[in-house]
């Protein structure tokens, strides 16, 4: 029996909740006056971006708020006990026995030099005194609950051994080991591929059923909270902005932050020509800059001086429901069914000529069998198997896959950082896959530019802006002098809409969308032909994302740059790409123009990525697939089809087809391509993942 039948309250409650952390110049407010609870059995989503104070109130809740921290008024309750009333040994007692936290990235929670085995018998043992016969029992258990393949294995297996979803699942084993009543999840998918991403999803609510848990969700992804969580609260600056069921939230929304996040996603069906995303204007206060009144008040439409920004604003409730509440003195006045001011529609560019053709190219490593002694035999790791496609002027071409599919792979071969074992890469008719970086001119380089994924580790910390921005234009040999320099890089900064004194920033003063933005600016800097953006956006919060997206394609508009647009993140795809190619195990498995790799027939991979992405949408309906098992090594890839081993349609195909032999490329309409043994009148039968329900 569950420990949570001795008590039948809210499992959390937390009441106007204050938390400061002081520093020797001032205490900073992280979070002000915020209220939850958590019923038994019940999700409950927490929503907003990084620095809105989320994880902040987890920790409050493990009461671990370092040395800096302090809850500075209101309480946390937990069955009913205030936490902060109880003493160390309880807290020891409770934390990881009936409280457990799932962290962002899981070789955090793990010990690298210790067995999965002993880890995860480690909790029982310490927390119940249970014998080590049980624990391990218990260990088999739970990593059988988490779908892991062979557990046995996997309990004699070192974190190392495992991918990132594999470990992830052992964390999420672990935390289920004692049967807690709260489970908190702060982020626990943002490291992990689309496809793990929703099997893990899936995961966490089937073992929240099977075990009776109580779950706080904290993410930035409001698509993952519709498929996860009962109720939400979405919170901005440290305070909570809006609270109530996911129907509420969702399709009654009643706070301006709300509408505004909503706006900046793309949903499907929007286009970035005739439905351009939304930005929010601004950026998020620091939280010693906050301003008076409402939080958001500075990038609010309904901004009204006087009355918004004289007092501090509380939470209430909408009228005819109790359960929605708003931080907003205008919601019963404002018009939440107007349609959007649309931003203006922009002109499509017209596509030009071909600018890149890729010709059969083959990628491989060899690397040592055995990793600590380099000697004896080799591995042959093909990393791209025999692509083959166009790139024109003013095109977005999207990549898509999973992580080791061979995306970046390629892209070190584009941009000379690595040359092709096999085939061709061609740059405007001029072969350039055997011509390492260094040996490259410097056209060439200027014209083969990348955006990174993470703004953090792509600019000098010791540098400025205006500086690093500088250093690019002298490598492309811009400018006849220092002061037409100048110039041009005052001009790229407006370009990136970052303000001209920026220049004389060190990167450390700006924001991750700012950093992002100077990412850009010096891509463009030799007036670059192809950019290739590595998951430009992926680090970024929601409304940045659309800000910077936006930015991508007003630049390509305007300077006629080929993108090739690299990213997991299917709805960013939809909205923005030509045309999409879709990469498995180093093969491309499906390519096409968007609207044909997103309609039936799909790949089955591509199905399956498909019906993997969260959306935030209650109208969406999508058919439910799950991808058993992991990725298969690049260093022992399965025989046939690549896909094979994962695929739901593999029992279509007679004579074992799929198991003996790599599919040959079948054109299925115009420009759409499809690497797969299925036949046609099957492919003809295959129904949309993605579907508006019926009213």
């Amino acid at each position: 029996m569950s420990k949570m039948a001795e008590y039948d309250g809210p499992i959390l409650e937390i009441d106007k909740l204050s938390i400061s952390f002081f520093t020797r110049q001032r205490d900073i407010p992280a979070v002000m006056d915020f209220s939850i609870s958590v019923r038994p059995g019940e999700a409950v989503g927490l929503v907003g971006e990084s620095g809105c104070g989320k994880s902040t109130v987890a920790l409050g809740v493990m009461q671990d708020l370092g040395k800096n921290g302090r809850v500075v008024g209101g309480t946390i309750k937990f069955k009913g006990r205030d936490l902060a009333e109880m003493s160390a040994e309880e807290l020891r007692d409770i934390r990881g026995n009936e409280i457990a936290m799932i962290y962002q990235e899981p070789m955090a929670s793990l010990n690298p030099a210790m067995k999965i085995g002993k880890q995860l018998m480690e909790v029982p043992m310490i927390h119940e005194g249970v014998s080590k016969g049980d624990a391990y029992e218990r260990a088999l258990e739970v990593v059988t609950d988490v779908r892991l393949p062979d557990p046995e294995r996997i309990l004699n297996s070192f974190p190392h051994q495992l991918s990132g979803g594999q470990q992830q699942r052992i964390v999420i084993a672990m935390a289920l080991m004692s049967k807690p009543a709260l489970l908190i999840l702060d982020e626990p998918t943002t490291a992990l591929d689309v496809t793990v991403e929703a099997a893990v999803v899936e995961l966490v609510r089937d073992l929240g059923k099977k075990y009776g848990t109580s779950m706080l969700f904290i993410s930035h992804n409001l698509g993952l909270i519709l498929e996860t969580c009962d109720r939400l609260c979405v919170m901005y600056s440290g305070e909570a902005v809006e609270r109530g069921s996911i129907e509420d939230v969702f399709d009654d929304m009643q706070h301006p932050y709300t509408q505004a996040l909503f706006r900046s996603i793309p949903l499907p069906g929007a286009d970035k020509n005739a439905r351009p995303l939304v930005a929010i204007p601004g950026n998020f206060p620091l939280p010693h800059e906050r301003p008076p009144g409402c939080n958001f008040g500075p990038r609010c439409d309904y901004f009204e001086p006087g009355r918004c920004d004289a007092d501090d604003i509380l939470m209430a409730a909408v009228d005819g429901n109790d359960l929605h509440q708003s931080r907003c003195l205008k919601f019963n006045e404002i018009d939440w069914s107007a349609p959007i001011v649309m931003a203006e529609p922009k002109a499509k560019a017209k596509i030009g000529e071909v600018v890149l053709k890729v010709d059969n190219l083959k990628k491989y490593y060899e690397v040592a069998a055995n990793a600590l002694f380099s000697g004896g035999e080799t591995k042959v790791v093909k990393a791209n198997e025999t692509l083959s496609f166009e790139a024109r002027e003013s095109e977005t071409l999207a990549i898509v896959g999973e992580s080791g599919c061979g995306k970046s792979t390629f892209a070190k071969v584009l941009m000379g950082l690595e040359t092709a074992t096999e085939g061709e890469i061609l740059l405007d008719g001029i072969n350039i896959e055997q011509v390492p970086i260094e040996q490259r001119d410097t056209r060439t380089v200027a014209d083969i530019q990348m955006v990174f994924q993470n703004p953090f580790d792509t600019l000098n910390p010791s540098m400025t802006v205006g500086r690093q921005i500088i250093r690019a234009l002298e490598i492309f040999r811009v400018g006849k002098s220092e002061r037409d320099r100048k110039k041009r890089m005052l001009e790229l900064l407006d370009l990136v809409k970052l303000p001209r004194a920026f220049a004389d920033r060190m990167p450390r003063q700006l924001s991750g969308g700012q950093k992002q933005r100077v990412g850009i600016a010096r891509a463009f800097a030799g007036g670059a032909r192809i950019v290739v953006a590595d998951e430009p956006v992926s680090a970024l919060d929601v409304s940045v994302q659309a800000a910077v997206t936006d930015l991508l394609m007003e630049i390509q508009r305007n300077e006629k740059t080929t993108l090739l647009f690299i990213s997991h993140d299917l709805s960013i795809v939809r909205y923005l790409s030509d045309r999409v190619m879709v990469m498995y195990l180093g093969h491309v498995v499906e390519i096409g123009e968007t609207d044909q790799v997103f309609s039936p027939p799909y790949h089955p991979y591509t199905e399956a990525l498909l019906s993997a992405v969260p959306i935030a949408d209650t109208s969406i309906v999508k058919t439910h697939i799950v991808l058993e098992g992991d990725i298969p090594s690049a260093m022992n890839p399965p025989s046939g089809c690549p896909f094979q081993t994962r695929c739901r349609w593999k029992g279509e195909v007679p004579d074992g087809l799929c198991d003996r032999e790599v599919p040959a490329v079948k054109q299925l309409a115009a420009g759409h391509q499809i690497k797969c043994h299925l036949a046609d009148d099957i492919l003809a039968k295959m129904e949309p993942v993605i579907k508006i329900a019926a009213e």
